[in-house]
């Protein structure tokens, strides 16, 4: 797929997915008011359910009070006698100790006349001894199985007085508070998961999309670095079939020589490859054998003599270290090494200078390779050490290369227990730092 149909693709599908977002959020708070509006609108239906009720209870219980009045031939008016303590509870006063046999009597025969079907408790409060002394469940409807006693408190009052309280009925005071917004907390999380899945899969295809690219450029690179030396062997191959040459022995000897030459390169591009598939798939056979770095240091300087002399370059080394032996592969930190140096010849243009210096830092070696050419931006450093990856190189088109080398190097430090890093700037060359333990 190509960069602006994938851009494309994306672009729609961000969209859609806000889209979707918005109208779940849109239907979420719809319905938030929506069933707050209904729980209000119930509420309010039950706060006037409520006040007929009490008010119904208010009128029993004022002629409840009048006919203990009477019976009691006391002709006292008591004025607002009856008080709603709390939701359900009533207190009604009186003047004078009252039988509770008599006020239940009453009580039922005026609920009964004001259409008060709900079960109840009454007590009889008592001066002398300060407390309710008497209390009883009665149940209005004879299937009412349940009567277990609810103890009446006693109310901050003075003087006689008795309550009623109906157990069994729900004040709105007490009904559930209208909806709140964390309600909607569950579906706000799954479209999270969703919208997340979504990111996670537009990173995954453009991560996909980017070792694709590198992958192409891979194959293209591998492509151009084998079909030069074999296009070189097959012209080679050819001059040598010439019988005349047997005549030439120094010609001989120089397409000979190119054939040879080539084969070796053609040789070491494959190895290099197989050595890296190999530590992917974590088959690698790391030896541990005692390494001095600073010996093997001076080897892979010396294989880039002639290099640096065509060049007119130099390689200068500062090995301060005072323990430079490792535990590891010869074979593989040799290798390392020279891919180090080799990227430093490589992107270093006209004269190239090269340093290499070691230093100890506690259990530490650090090796260090420094260049001063072309430098590495900021936003590459991140990817250099990828596989495939290779930094875009301006006007320099010559270097070769599959972008393994570095991805290579990391492979192998950390193989090894260590870690490679960089610093750099565009324009002021770049310095890799390969860490490992001491042995």
């Amino acid at each position: 797929m190509k960069r602006r149909g994938l851009g494309t693709l994306v672009l729609l599908a961000t969209l859609s997915v806000i889209g979707v977002v918005l109208t779940q959020m849109l239907w979420l708070d719809r319905a938030f008011r929506l069933q707050n509006d209904q729980l209000t609108l119930q509420r309010q239906q039950q706060v006037q359910l409520d006040k007929q009720f009490s008010d119904r209870v208010t009128i029993a219980l004022t002629d409840v009070t009048e006919q203990i009045l009477s019976i009691n031939k006391d002709p006292s008016d008591l004025f607002d006698a009856v008080v709603e303590e709390r939701p359900n509870y009533f207190a009604v006063t009186i003047n004078d100790t009252l039988h509770p046999y008599l006020l239940e009597a009453l009580l039922m025969k005026e609920f009964q006349r004001r259409g008060i079907q709900e079960d109840f408790e009454y007590g009889i409060y008592d001066c002398f001894t300060d407390s309710i002394v008497y209390g009883n469940y009665v149940g209005m409807d004879s299937v009412t199985t349940d009567s277990t006693h609810t103890d009446l408190q006693k109310l901050d009052k003075d003087g006689h007085y008795f309550g009623v309280y109906f157990p069994r009925r729900s004040s709105a005071l007490w009904s559930p508070a209208p909806a709140s917004r964390s309600t909607w907390i569950y579906p706000a999380i799954v479209t999270l998961i969703v919208f997340i899945f979504f990111a996670y899969s537009v990173w995954t295809i453009a991560r996909q999309k980017r070792l694709s690219e590198m992958k192409n450029d891979f194959i293209g690179n591998m492509t151009h670095e084998l079909k030069t030396p074999i296009s070189t062997i097959a012209l080679s191959s050819e001059v040598l079939g010439d019988p005349a040459i047997v005549h030439e022995p120094e010609r001989l000897r120089t397409y000979a020589g190119i054939i040879r030459s080539e084969n070796e390169r053609l040789r070491a591009q494959v190895e290099r490859v197989l050595q890296l598939t190999t530590l992917e798939d974590g088959n690698a056979r790391m030896k541990r054998d005692r390494v001095d770095m600073h010996t093997l240091i001076g080897e892979v300087s010396r294989s880039f003599d002639l290099v640096l002399k065509e060049r007119d370059g130099e390689l200068r080394s500062d090995l301060q270290a005072s323990d430079a032996v490792v535990s590891g592969d010869r074979v593989h930190l040799s290798n390392a090494l020279h891919n180090l140096v080799d990227n430093a010849v490589k992107y270093s243009p006209a004269a190239p200078t090269i340093e290499l210096g070691t230093k100890n830092d506690g259990r530490w070696l650090h090796i260090q390779v420094r260049d001063h050419g072309i430098g590495i931006g900021r936003q590459d450093q991140r990817h250099i050490f990828e596989r495939f990856y290779r930094v875009h190189t301006g006007n320099v088109h010559d270097v070769k290369g599959f972008g393994l080398g570095l991805h290579y190097v990391r492979q192998i430090a950390e193989a090894h227990g260590g870690r490679i890093t960089v610093h750099s700037e565009p324009g002021h060359g770049s310095t890799f730092i390969l860490e490992l333990p001491l042995a």
